[in-house]
C-alpha cells in the first residue's frame, strides 16, 4: 500500500505537466521497475487502463522510432469518417452544390442550408454524420460563413478616374487660396417614432429596449430628412433635418443656411465657393431645380459657385460620407429616434477625437415635389460649364442686379 500510495503521490504531481505520451511512458516504467504485478498497482494507483500501461512498457523498447514531437506513431487512432465512408465528401458536395451562391469556382463559397440541416439529410441517405462534422468536410471543401459585401459598382464610366482627379485638383486649389469647399447629400431619410435603429447600446442585462414589430411611418411623427454639408477644410458640420420632401430648393436652402450661420463668419473674403455632390438626388448634375436653386444662392451671395459631380455610381466616396455621416449613423445607432428633437440632439451631439463638430437645426419648411423649371428659365442661368465634363463641372455666376 505504501508503493501504491507513493506512485499515486507522483502521478498527480506529474500528470499536469505530461501529454499522452509522456503519460504512457512514465506508467510502463514504473510498472517495469516494480516486476511481476507492477501493471496491476500502477493502475490501482492512477486509474490508467491497463492496455495504456502495457503499451507504454511496450514502446520504452522503440520509443526512438517516434518522433519527438508525435504523441503517437503514424496511423494511430480513430480513423476520419471520411475514411469509413469514402462517399460521405461527394454525398454533400452534392447536397451543397445546387444551392451554392456565387461562382463555383471560387476558392471561398457559402450556402444557405444550416449545418443541421445538411447532417439530417446526410444521415436519411444512410450516412453516419454530425453536424459539426458537416462544417468541418465544409472547410476543408473551400466552404465558408460569409455576409453579402457591397462591391459591385455596376459599369464603369470611362472618365469615372479623370473626374475625381478634376475633382481633387479643384479641392486643392480651393483650399490653398483660402476658398471654402464643401461636400453635400442626403443622409438615409428616418422613421421618427419607436422603431428599430440598426447597431447596440448598453443597457441592464436581458432588458432590451422594445420598439415596434413593423416599420410603418407614423403619419403623427412623420419622417426626417436630414441633408448635410460637411467644411473640407475646418472638419466641420451643418445638418438641416427636413420634415416634408427632399427636394433641390430643401438642398440648396440648407447650403444657404449654412453660409449664413458659419460659412460667411469662416471665409468673410470669399471670393467663390465649391460644392462637391453627387450625380443623382435632390442635387443631382441633371436636375434642372438644383442648378435654378444654385443661380438664385449665387444672386444672394453675390459670389461664383462652383459644382463637381461625382461619377455615376461612387456616391460612397463622396467626403460627407465617412467623414460626417458615418459618426452620425455610431452616435445614434440602437436608439430609436422618438421624436424630432431626439434626431437633432443626437447629430449635434456627434463628435470624434480628430475635432469634428456638427451644428444641426430642423427645418419644418414645406418644399413641394415635381416643381418644373421651364427652358426659358435654364436659358437665363449664368452658368459656364468647364472644359472637362461640363455635365458634371459648371460654375454659376452671380447676375448683375
Amino acid at each position: 500500500m505504501e508503493i501504491e500510495a507513493t506512485i499515486r503521490s507522483k502521478y498527480q504531481l506529474l500528470s499536469p505537466t505530461m501529454n499522452e505520451r509522456s503519460r504512457r511512458l512514465w506508467a510502463g516504467a514504473e510498472a517495469r521497475a516494480l516486476g511481476r504485478g507492477g501493471i496491476a498497482l500502477v493502475q490501482r494507483a492512477t486509474g490508467m487502463a491497463f492496455n495504456t500501461i502495457h503499451r507504454g512498457m511496450k514502446e520504452l523498447d522503440w520509443a526512438e522510432l517516434l518522433a519527438p514531437d508525435r504523441v503517437r506513431l503514424p496511423g494511430g487512432g480513430r480513423k476520419k469518417a471520411t475514411a469509413l465512408q469514402p462517399e460521405l465528401g461527394g454525398a454533400l458536395d452534392r447536397l451543397v452544390e445546387p444551392l451554392t451562391r456565387g461562382d463555383p469556382e471560387s476558392p471561398l463559397r457559402w450556402t444557405c442550408k444550416s449545418t443541421r440541416h445538411l447532417a439530417a439529410e446526410l444521415k436519411e441517405q444512410g450516412y453516419a454524420v454530425s453536424h459539426t462534422l458537416v462544417a468541418s468536410l465544409l472547410a476543408e471543401q473551400g466552404y465558408s460563413l460569409q455576409a453579402n459585401r457591397k462591391s459591385q459598382e455596376g459599369t464603369n464610366h470611362p472618365d469615372r478616374d479623370a473626374q475625381f482627379e478634376h475633382i481633387a485638383g479643384k479641392v486643392k486649389a480651393h483650399l490653398k487660396a483660402g476658398q471654402p469647399a464643401i461636400s453635400v447629400d442626403t443622409k438615409k431619410k428616418e422613421l421618427v417614432g419607436n422603431f428599430k435603429n440598426g447597431g447596440r447600446e448598453w443597457r441592464p442585462q436581458g432588458q432590451p429596449r422594445e420598439v415596434r414589430v413593423h416599420d410603418f411611418l407614423d403619419r403623427e411623427l412623420g419622417k426626417a430628412i436630414p441633408y448635410g454639408v460637411y467644411d473640407l477644410a475646418r472638419n466641420l458640420g451643418w445638418v438641416s433635418v427636413g420634415v416634408d420632401h427632399d427636394t433641390a430648393t430643401f438642398a440648396v436652402t440648407t447650403i444657404r443656411r449654412w453660409w449664413r450661420e458659419l460659412g460667411k463668419k469662416s471665409y468673410p473674403q470669399a471670393r467663390s465657393l465649391l460644392i462637391i455632390a453627387d450625380s443623382g438626388g435632390s442635387n443631382g448634375a441633371r436636375v434642372r431645380l438644383w442648378k435654378w436653386e444654385l443661380q438664385r444662392l449665387a444672386d444672394r451671395l453675390g459670389v461664383p459657385i462652383s459644382v463637381s459631380h461625382l461619377p455615376p455610381g461612387t456616391s460612397k466616396w463622396n467626403q460627407i460620407e465617412h467623414r460626417l455621416f458615418s459618426f452620425i449613423s455610431q452616435n445614434w445607432r440602437g436608439q430609436p429616434l422618438l421624436t424630432h428633437a431626439a434626431i437633432v440632439n443626437l447629430i449635434a451631439d456627434t463628435t470624434t477625437a480628430t475635432g469634428l463638430k456638427v451644428k444641426c437645426v430642423l427645418d419644418t419648411g414645406t418644399y413641394p415635389a415635381k416643381q418644373k423649371v421651364t427652358d426659358r428659365q435654364m436659358a437665363i442661368l449664368h452658368l459656364t460649364p468647364d472644359k472637362f465634363r461640363g455635365d458634371w463641372n459648371y460654375t454659376i455666376h452671380p447676375r448683375k442686379r
